[in-house]
């Protein structure tokens, strides 16, 4: 199973999305007997690649976000403490 197949979700994929869907439009009875598998399994790694690296800049950011939100709790204990 994969996610939705749409090109502007997935700009990194795109080519190998519009290959297995032409494979798919192509070969539409040997589609069900593995005609298109290869190209699912690169679609599949590309999905994991493209995760990965948006999971990366996430951790990246909320990292961000950890320290400007602790440098803002001592702001605000340095004006109660004054």
């Amino acid at each position: 199973m994969h996610p939705p197949l749409t090109l502007h979700r997935h700009p990194m994929c795109a080519e190998i999305i519009e290959e297995f869907q032409k494979c798919h439009l192509d070969h539409p009875v040997k589609k069900f007997f593995g005609e298109c598998t290869d190209l699912k399994i690169k679609l599949d790694r590309c999905f994991r690649q493209e995760k990965a690296l948006k999971r990366k800049a996430n951790f990246e950011e909320s990292k961000k976000f950890k320290e400007q939100l602790q440098a803002y709790k001592r702001e605000v204990a340095e004006k109660k403490e004054e």
